[in-house]
């Protein structure tokens, strides 16, 4: 059997917290309030868009479609600034907590000295706003931040994580991937890594085929008091992914 993961790569959105529905949807919503804008993003709708990565591609494209024309820069940029502002005053006010599992595992894994990083398709600010309210120990405990204005193509292309993997000078087959959404799923498996998926609440009605790919899919990481449930992949008897789990997901060759 391998060894434990090399290097943990987090997906942020979805993954270490359900910010899709209760961040950033809402955050969109009160910047179209804000500019008088009459559009009302319902859970359904920012679903849909969810197939789009990146924020300021999802709105680019929204606006697009209304408007029947390519949406403007500058007023995506307006709306994307207000959009952000919204969001940093979510987190701040204590909106949005860690998933189940994520503060302990994380732990485990940086007491066990595994080079831990954030791969996301999110900005860098919105990434920094929910760490410092909900992981102030991430300074210590996450080695990297792969954000979305490091990259040129946004999940499912594998870019992020392949400069991830390339940063951190490791073998792509002794790295591990969390992820929660299809999109995800593809970026890393592209580049080479195991995946885990945590379905979160945004990708918990994406059909079961478009996780086909994961090494394991769980409902989320699970503590004591809350386990999880296995929907693909190796049982997990303690109710809880731990450093055992991850290590069964990794290449055994």
């Amino acid at each position: 059997m391998a060894a434990h993961p090399a290097a943990l790569l987090w997906d942020v959105d979805g993954t270490l917290a359900e910010t899709e529905l209760e961040g950033h949807r809402r955050a969109f919503n009160r910047a179209f309030e804000e500019a008088g804008l009459p559009w009302v993003w319902d859970r359904q709708r920012y679903i849909q868009l969810l197939r789009i990565s990146g924020g300021r591609e999802r709105l680019s494209y929204f606006l697009a479609e209304v408007d029947g024309r390519p949406a403007a820069p500058d007023r995506v940029e307006a709306l994307q600034a207000a959009k952000q502002r919204h969001y940093q005053r979510l987190v701040a006010a204590g909106e949005l907590t860690l998933r189940p599992g994520v503060a302990r595992l994380m732990a485990a894994a940086a007491e066990a000295g595994i080079v831990q990083a954030i791969v996301t398709t999110s900005g860098r600010t919105a990434v920094a706003a929910l760490l410092e309210q909900l992981l102030p120990q991430h300074h210590v405990q996450l080695q990297l931040w792969v954000c979305g204005e490091d990259v040129a193509a946004k999940k499912p292309d594998p870019e992020a994580y392949r400069l991830a993997v390339r940063e951190l000078k490791l073998p792509p087959e002794r790295v591990l991937a969390i992820e929660d959404s299809a999109n995800g799923l593809a970026a890393a498996h592209d580049a080479g890594l195991a995946v885990l998926v945590t379905r979160s609440a945004a990708s918990a009605a994406e059909p079961a085929e478009a996780f086909a790919l994961a090494s394991a899919q769980v409902t989320h990481l699970g503590d004591r008091d809350q386990p999880c449930a296995v929907l693909h992949g190796p049982a997990c008897s303690e109710g809880c992914i731990t450093l055992s789990y991850l290590q069964q997901l990794l290449p055994s060759g």
